[in-house]
């Protein structure tokens, strides 16, 4: 379990719940529509708002963003992304709850170099340091967190004349941040490990937590799955990046990247966090795909189920085509829906048939009756 963190009001890591987030893509000088599109985000259930911060004036309009989002009593966390500029970094910190860099901004760049000595390596370790304690001494004091967002494509020379390219290359990048801001005893930290490639994000995020543990450090971890694109492949390799790490024990923030209207990402968010268990926010079916022995209408019947009850959260419902597959298959659910004959359905709590060979036609309505009785039932919004 990670270290658990404050981003303003929000807590992250240590326990608390995933924390699903998005990013405007409206200008940030802009105030009023950039507070319009963090309102919608915010209604739609997305709990951290990154705004970009490409310049002084940028970071410095972030604080009017937050005060007219405080007057309108919208409390989201807001995080500055910062593009090269250090000072940026340090003007935004005062403002807003967390501010994300990439060790590129840190780091010596355009050098031309392809080889370092050890000295030469080491050297370029204690200027970075140099060069980021002012954000951590401005962070201390306004009680920011910082998230070190290492990008695949965007590592320093010096990283790449020793590791490549490479998810090794990715992690040592983060993990030396790591260290140098644990030596500044500054600790309110998030790491991520971005790729467009499935692949490239998996390892490198799985090779830095185990130099993580290897340290005995253990910061929350943002996941994402940059780049990803929309539609169905956006959301195919955001699911595939994010849910393997998160099967995997690893992460304590999302966010899906779409090339979309951002509030888009929020509802395939939580989609993800309901697969893999890792966030149970709505009602959740085990359905089968059905085959011949199947003698009702279970697509129709799965679509009136998920209408009636998918606002019930935390209950599990098993929609099966027979007896066959059916109880078995359905083990872990609350309920279930299963065919028992031409048009007949039988209903269950838990393993434990109660209401068989019900008319397919009132089947719906007798389950609903059933999880009233239950006492599971609540009602919508």
């Amino acid at each position: 379990m990670s270290t658990q963190i404050t981003i303003g009001n929000l807590t992250l890591g240590g326990g608390a719940p995933v924390r699903v987030q998005s990013m405007t893509n409206t200008d940030t000088m802009d105030t009023q529509a950039t507070v319009d599109q963090t309102l919608r985000l915010a209604e739609r259930g997305c709990e951290i708002v990154r705004i970009t911060a490409p310049d002084i004036k940028a970071a410095e309009n972030l604080g009017r963003i937050k005060e007219r989002l405080l007057s309108l009593g919208c409390n989201v966390p807001i995080v500055a992304d910062i593009h090269f500029n250090p000072k940026v970094a340090e003007v935004a910190a005062s403002l807003v709850e967390k501010v994300r860099i990439n060790p590129g901004n840190y780091t010596d760049r355009n050098t031309g170099k392809t080889d370092f000595s050890e000295t030469e390596y080491n050297d370029q370790l204690k200027r970075i340091a140099d060069r980021i304690a002012p954000l951590i001494d401005i962070c201390r004091h306004h009680h920011t967190a910082i998230r070190i967002g290492t990008n695949h494509g965007s590592l320093s020379e010096r990283i790449l004349s020793r590791y490549g390219n490479t998810p090794e290359g990715m992690a040592q990048s983060a993990i030396e941040f790591a260290l140098i801001c644990r030596d500044l005893d500054f600790h309110q930290l998030v790491f991520s490990m971005k790729a467009s490639n499935v692949k490239v994000m998996v390892d490198s995020t799985r090779l830095f937590v185990a130099k993580m543990h290897a340290l005995h450090l253990d910061y929350p971890i943002h996941l994402g799955v940059t780049e990803a694109g929309d539609a169905l492949q956006g959301r195919l390799k955001s699911a595939a990046g994010i849910g393997a790490l998160l099967l995997d024990g690893i992460g304590d923030t999302i966010r899906v990247s779409l090339t979309e209207p951002p509030e888009e990402e929020i509802p395939v968010a939580y989609a993800i966090l309901q697969a893999v268990g890792a966030r149970i926010t709505q009602a959740e079916y085990i359905a089968c795909p059905s085959c011949g022995r199947t003698q009702y209408d279970i697509q129709q019947a799965l679509r009136l189920i998920k209408n009636a009850t998918s606002h019930l959260q935390g209950i599990k419902i098993g929609v099966m085509g027979c007896i066959v597959n059916g109880p078995g298959e359905m083990a872990d659910a609350d309920y279930g829906y299963v065919g028992s004959g031409r048009g007949k359905v039988t209903l269950y709590k838990g393993q434990k048939p109660v209401l068989t060979n019900i008319a397919q036609e009132e089947a719906v309505d007798r389950l609903v009756q059933l999880i009233k009785q239950s006492g599971d039932w609540t009602e919508r919004d």
